[in-house]
């Protein structure tokens, strides 16, 4: 029974599941291909299922050298379903990779981008994880322990938003450092020659534990930073599942209209060297 939780959710049993299933295949009441049945019909199966299904498309789209745009995801999901898509057909097999924020990222998507690299991954964040071939750096975002042009490639998903907020639901630290997201692209921007972000977007709101800002504020907070836009798009959660905006999704509220951002912003920088920070 542990075994099919392992296999179809990719994580091992709560007690409150364990206790349940194995009471019903005592009692004769579940068979175990009904269990099967029941794991594989959860919103928790669905959920891996569309997340497999973004990376495979993502690995395609970064073979043949193709930047894919206008992804979709279905209704009431979260934005990962479009983030980690988009930032992994960008990947162009760098040597010198960084990943932000990898401690409390998806397994999935770490374990694409490590399938992805021809070496080692370097992660970054407040806080440790072990994580198989990803050299494991406990920094802070604001003042990065690397020498200028580190790396290659940096990636950034759904993590900048949390620079200098209230992060104790990830095991660090709370504060209000208003001033934290633009040293934190300073950062990047000095260890990196190439980065990969995405964070929510539409109204401006301060949620403690990040902040969303409109996509005019990011853009204004890249060009402070000395970064400039490479490529960038919108999506937006509407009733028919996330599509390309048409707009900039200003009006966007986060978890009005999904379990998490409303609207999401993906954008690739790079340094403007002529320019010193």
């Amino acid at each position: 029974m542990q075994n099919a939780y392992r296999l179809l959710l990719r994580r091992e049993p709560d007690a409150e599941a364990l206790a349940w299933a194995t009471g019903e295949l005592e009692r004769g009441s579940l068979s175990r291909a009904a269990l099967l049945a029941h794991l594989v019909a959860s919103d928790e199966f669905a959920r891996l299922r569309a997340l497999d299904d973004a990376i495979a498309l993502a690995a395609r789209a970064r073979a043949g050298g193709i930047r894919v745009r206008e992804l979709t995801a279905p209704p009431a999901t979260e934005e990962r379903l479009i983030e980690i898509p988009w930032v992994l057909s960008r990947y162009a097999g760098e040597p010198r990779v960084l990943d932000v924020g990898y401690a409390n990222a998806d397994p999935a998507y770490l374990s694409a981008l490590v399938a992805a690299a021809p070496g080692e991954v370097t992660g970054v964040d407040a806080v440790s994880a072990e994580v198989a071939r990803v050299r494991s750096v406990v920094a802070d975002l604001r003042a990065l322990p690397f020498p200028d042009h580190s790396f290659d490639v940096v990636l950034c998903v759904s993590t900048l938003e949390h620079v200098g907020r209230d992060n104790r639901v990830y095991g660090s630290g709370a504060e209000n450092d208003e001033s934290g997201i633009a040293h934190a692209l300073r950062e990047l921007r000095r260890v990196g020659a190439r980065i990969l972000i995405t964070v929510p977007t539409g109204a401006e709101e301060d949620h403690g534990w990040f902040v969303q800002h409109d996509v005019a504020t990011w853009r204004r907070l890249f060009a402070e930073a000395q970064l400039e836009v490479v490529e960038d798009e919108v999506y937006e959660l509407t009733d028919h599942g996330w599509r390309a905006a048409t707009d900039d999704a200003a009006d966007a509220r986060y978890g009005e209209r999904g379990p998490a951002a409303s609207a999401v912003y993906c954008v690739e920088l790079r340094a403007l060297e002529q320019v010193p920070v």
